[in-house]
């Protein structure tokens, strides 16, 4: 038996993907997984997860969610629509993850729920994030020694540890027996901080190609006109008058997904068609129908790619910004050959996005990383 911890609950459809991606995966291996959930109650955790406010990519999510609980209060038309959003999530989760879960309210039960295991593997985005250090729930230190921890395409999400950290985080590394990152700068750190070479793989969701994508979530036709799909999760305005003028230029509309981390006043009169009765299977079809996607996601750019789309990804984050969470994107368009994709808010798309993609190529490397995971995991859970 496989414990999987991993970050779903948010109403994320990069989470939900690829929890369902890393599910799959595991059990395609031949092993029956749970998912260990971590009530994070008690003085415990609440002392643990004192030091997080000395950390930039920590504040700058708890300003996100401080606007998303927020929107309601402030803005109480979209009540009903926000309310929507959240039941299709709920019962997205009651259908794909509830039955996987085990629950722990607090510590001492989640070190008892991990005897059980004979692995537990770590794997979300940015859970060894410096906004997250200190709970010693995601970094496995939780799990005892006799259990074999395994680290799948872990992901920082920072360029840099802070100096307070980097001791622990070096420390849990060490227990970890099969560690693997996501980023390139990813393994570059846990070199500098633990002298280990450790592979670079691909988000789970790479592990699968599009048409096994089609067998888990069957392909539906969900807009009969062409359009664009723009999915933004930062607050840029100027992202958004980019948009409107591609648009205008290729006479499409917008669909456009609204307050989805944080309340955007400049998108409460942005995009065409804004759905808010949008599951992850849905979002995977809206990708999929588009002709363009321009997006400031991860997972925004990587279903782009395995559904071959015309797409740009822009940088959610400053590249200065100590919160910067940009590495994940930088890595895939690097290691794929994709740096033209990246754009910024001066740019004028219109002069290359229908450049084709040297798709063959593209996912000949892709296939390399697919692969390099497979055999990854299937040696790291190997615990006969």
């Amino acid at each position: 038996m496989v414990g999987l911890c991993l970050k779903y609950e948010n109403a994320n459809y990069g989470s939900k993907l690829q929890a369902l991606a890393t599910i799959r995966l595991t059990e395609t291996l031949g092993y029956e997984c749970r998912v260990i959930h971590y009530g994070k109650k008690g003085l415990w955790f609440k002392i643990k997860a004192f030091q997080k406010i000395f950390c930039s990519s920590w504040r700058q999510d708890k300003l996100e969610e401080l606007s998303r609980s927020r929107i309601i209060k402030k803005h109480p038309k979209w009540a009903s629509s926000l309310k929507q959003r959240h039941e299709v999530f709920k019962k997205y989760d009651e259908k794909y993850f509830d039955k996987y879960e085990v629950y722990g309210a607090s510590y001492k039960n989640i070190q008892e729920i991990a005897k059980s295991f004979d692995a537990v593997v770590t794997c979300s985005d940015q859970l060894w994030s410096p906004s997250g250090y200190g709970t010693d729930f995601y970094n496995l230190m939780f799990v005892p020694d006799h259990v074999r921890k395994v680290s799948l395409a872990s992901s920082f999400g920072v360029d840099n540890i802070p100096n307070y950290q980097k001791k622990g985080t070096a420390r849990y590394i060490n227990r970890i027996e099969y560690v693997s990152c996501r980023e390139n700068r990813g393994a570059e750190i846990v070199n500098e901080l633990t002298c280990r070479e450790v592979p670079i793989l691909m988000d789970p969701v790479f592990a699968f190609d599009k048409e096994q994508w089609k067998e888990m979530i069957p392909e539906e036709k969900v807009y009969d006109e062409p359009y664009i799909f723009c999915y933004f999760l930062g607050a840029n305005s100027k992202y958004r008058d980019l948009v409107r003028e591609f648009a205008k230029q290729k006479k499409m509309k917008v669909v456009f997904l609204k307050f989805l981390d944080q309340y955007v006043e400049c998108d409460e009169n942005f995009g065409d068609i804004t759905p808010f009765d949008v599951d992850p299977n849905k979002f995977l079809n809206i990708i999929r129908g588009a002709e363009y996607v321009i997006t400031d996601s991860f997972h925004g750019c990587a279903f782009s790619i395995i559904n071959q789309k015309r797409f740009v990804v822009l940088n959610r984050y400053s590249s200065i910004s100590g919160a910067s969470k940009n590495s994940r994107i930088d890595t895939v368009c690097e290691n794929l050959g994709l740096e033209k994709r990246r754009v910024n808010a001066d740019s004028d798309i219109t002069s290359f996005i229908d450049k084709p993609i040297a798709w063959t190529e593209v996912h000949e490397k892709l296939d390399v990383y697919r692969n390099r995971m497979w055999s990854y995991l299937k040696e790291a859970l190997n615990t006969k």
